[in-house]
């Protein structure tokens, strides 16, 4: 029998009264691609963290290859061969993709770091992984959320790790992006590096993986041969129930039901990225956005928050029309349009502040008292948002960036809820969640489109808009290609609009 990787034995890390892993034995066969499966919280970041060297174990034994190791430190960890991509990106934004790649191990000439040849290797670090269309020279914050995700596991690959470590790695990935992440999987196994596969998608661990693991609360529940278990067992073990049906009911097609629109637009347009796009949102209605990723659609989402003003087109509410220019325009009571955006961590919430300042922030103005904050109204306030979504009541006084993924998300949509919002713009909302976490937000939406509201949504994930939404617009290099309605949306008819096969759309109204 060969040595494992990487072996837990009776592992456990607590924070304060929080028991993060609990006697956590597990072991990754050397040379394989292992998934660690488990809802958000379930314990999988904390085991990264461990092998990563950022955290160390209260009780229980690492092994790395059949020896104990005491990974003490990010260092140790490389020194072991270990290298991570993190789902929480260790990119330096205020430095260049070159700095980002090389650090801390930038050519130097005479102890000053050479930029030539920085760049140079830069070069070949990007042709070897085929990371086309990215200048070395640029600053990471000027990069899109995928783009940064593949320099962060790129990073991690070209240190040349025996044991490769990715959290959550395809989270903000285009379907061509995880196609290219696949390749770089196979052309890693077969030079022997063994890969730990944090994930959500099962079509992934399908694909890319020989065996898995499971946590849920803390605790090892079982691993597998990936071909010994079927993907309903999985889930089972994953929430620790049965999960009846992913989806609820699509629900009655509502168009016509009221007055006019909830939300329309008419022509919008964003520079060369988005052109005369026209459509209409109605009450009750969860209308799809398709496109493969850089098509549009983040612009749309942009400018009908106010993030990005359109430079053409207009826009009308129930009827009528508006001008939206920032976000605090959009978030009026009378328009009521809320925007759950791309990266959570940075454009959702401010990670230092608990959960009551973060979901009362949009309507704090509502708990003022003369000048002051009437504390225990706005608690009770989003005590009760917080129940309806099933966050913990720490979250009522803990910071968010403590919380998990799933959690920071339920926080940035109770916001919303709230603020009592009409129109919900969700741009890939279960991005990077558990699968328990992703059937809540499903049943959210459902419900708040039950209610008369509407929601305008984005997914990666087009099983989520065959199966969720009453018709998808689909987009392709700026345009509005396609539009499929009910029983007529298929993962086949959208993925034929998004690669630019469909006709040309007719325009809305």
């Amino acid at each position: 029998m060969s040595v494992a990787a990487v072996e837990l034995a009776g592992v456990t890390k607590r924070f304060d009264a929080t028991v993060a892993l609990d006697e956590v034995s597990l072991a990754v066969n050397a040379g394989g691609v292992h998934a660690l499966l488990g809802e958000n919280g379930a314990g999988k970041s904390t085991v990264v963290k461990l092998l990563a060297g950022l955290q160390n174990p209260d009780t229980g034994t690492i092994r790395v290859h059949g020896q104990v190791a005491h990974v003490d430190s990010p260092m140790t960890a490389r020194r072991l061969g270990i290298q991570t991509a993190f789902q929480e990106m260790t990119l330096v934004k205020d430095l260049t993709v070159a700095q980002n790649l090389l650090l801390p191990d930038e050519p130097t000439v005479l102890g000053q770091v050479s930029r030539r040849r920085a760049l140079d290797r830069a070069l070949a670090i990007l042709d070897r992984l085929a990371i086309r269309g990215v200048d070395p020279r640029d600053e990471v914050r000027d990069l899109d959320l995928p783009v940064r995700q593949k320099l962060e596991i790129a990073k991690a690959i070209a240190r040349e790790p025996r044991i490769l470590l990715l959290d959550e790695p395809t989270s903000a990935l285009s379907r061509d992006d995880v196609e290219w992440l696949g390749r770089l999987i196979a052309r890693l196994r077969g030079d022997g590096v063994t890969i730990v596969f944090i994930t959500h998608r099962m079509p992934e661990v399908r694909q890319y993986c020989d065996s898995l693991s499971v946590l849920r609360n803390g605790r090892h529940v079982g691993t597998f041969a990936t071909a010994d278990i079927t993907d309903d067992q999985v889930i089972e073990l994953v929430i620790g129930r049965s999960l009846a049906s992913a989806f609820p009911p699509r629900g009655a097609d509502r168009r016509g039901g009221a007055k006019a629109p909830a939300l329309a637009g008419r022509g919008l347009g964003v520079g060369t990225r988005l052109h005369d796009v026209s459509f209409e949102l109605w009450p009750g209605e969860i209308l799809g956005i398709a496109g493969l990723q850089g098509m549009g659609q983040l612009d749309l989402f942009h400018g009908l928050f106010g993030v990005e003003p359109f430079g053409a087109g207009r826009i009308a509410i129930d009827g009528q029309p508006v001008t939206i220019a920032e976000p605090k325009d959009a978030i009026l009571a009378h328009l009521g349009i809320s925007l759950v955006p791309e990266d959570r961590k940075v454009e959702g919430l401010f990670l230092r502040l608990n959960g009551t300042q973060n979901v009362s922030l949009p309507v704090v103005d509502r708990f003022a008292r003369l000048g002051l904050i009437d504390t225990e109204t706005e608690r009770a306030a989003v005590d009760r948002v917080l129940d309806r979504l099933q966050v913990h009541p720490r979250a009522l006084y803990t910071r968010c960036g403590a919380f998990s993924g799933g959690n920071q998300q339920k926080i940035a949509i109770g916001k919303w809820l709230l603020a009592e919002s009409r129109v919900l713009l969700l741009f890939d909302p279960t991005r990077g969640v558990d699968v328990g976490t992703k059937h809540e937000i499903y049943l959210l939406a459902r419900a708040f489109a039950d209610a008369g509201g509407a929601v305008l949504l984005y997914s990666t994930e087009v099983p989520e808009l065959v199966n969720l939404c009453n018709r998808v617009l689909v987009l392709y290099h700026g345009r509005l290609v396609d539009e499929l309605v009910g029983d007529g949306i298929t993962e086949a008819g959208i993925m034929r609009g998004a690669l630019g096969e469909a006709p040309r759309r007719a325009a809305a109204g």
